[in-house]
């Protein structure tokens, strides 16, 4: 089970909850040094810092004036530990200002790892019509957000025009 997954479980009462600890891959993953310094930029590299936070049980209006505040058009909802729980996309972010985040975000939003290639992983995006990515180590816990752009250029701008990956709409 995913650290996320587990941390989601717990914060809706299930328990004991367990978590695989790796190896190398999980060292690699988390973005921690290697003899091997000369290698391809990473999503971790570039990612951008200060993605707009919140905690599962704040007032999506609260959520969404520190998102309007930092320029973003998303929330990054975590718990205590700083695990990714989910996304209030723009939409969630426009609704009911007294909703509580927990109970109108999206579970589970699609992330990278920070060892991943970056610019394999801008290609991959561009393909399905996506300009960015959460970011987080293999605990979960968010490092930032990957833009497509800031690897391969654009002509489009970012943000509002174009949403994260969305799991429900992932194809096998």
């Amino acid at each position: 089970m995913s650290p996320r997954a587990a941390w989601r479980l717990e914060s809706l009462g299930f328990g004991p909850v367990y978590r695989y600890v790796g190896a190398i891959d999980d060292w690699k993953a988390n973005g921690l040094p290697l003899w091997e310094r000369e290698h391809a930029k990473t999503v971790g590299d570039v990612a951008r810092k200060g993605v707009p936070t919140c905690a599962p049980r704040e007032r999506v209006g609260v959520a969404e004036a520190r998102s309007a505040t930092a320029g973003w058009s998303d929330c990054v909802v975590l718990n205590d530990a700083g695990v990714v729980l989910g996304l209030l996309r723009k939409r969630a972010l426009a609704g009911d200002p007294d909703a509580i985040a927990e109970d109108v975000m999206d579970p589970g939003p699609v992330t990278s790892r920070l060892d991943e290639d970056a610019v394999e992983t801008a290609q991959y995006l561009r393909g399905r019509g996506v300009t960015r990515r959460l970011v987080t180590t293999s605990d979960g816990e968010l490092v930032g957000m990957f833009f497509a752009a800031d690897v391969l250029g654009t002509d489009a701008p970012e943000g509002d025009v174009a949403d994260l990956e969305d799991p429900r709409r992932r194809r096998r």
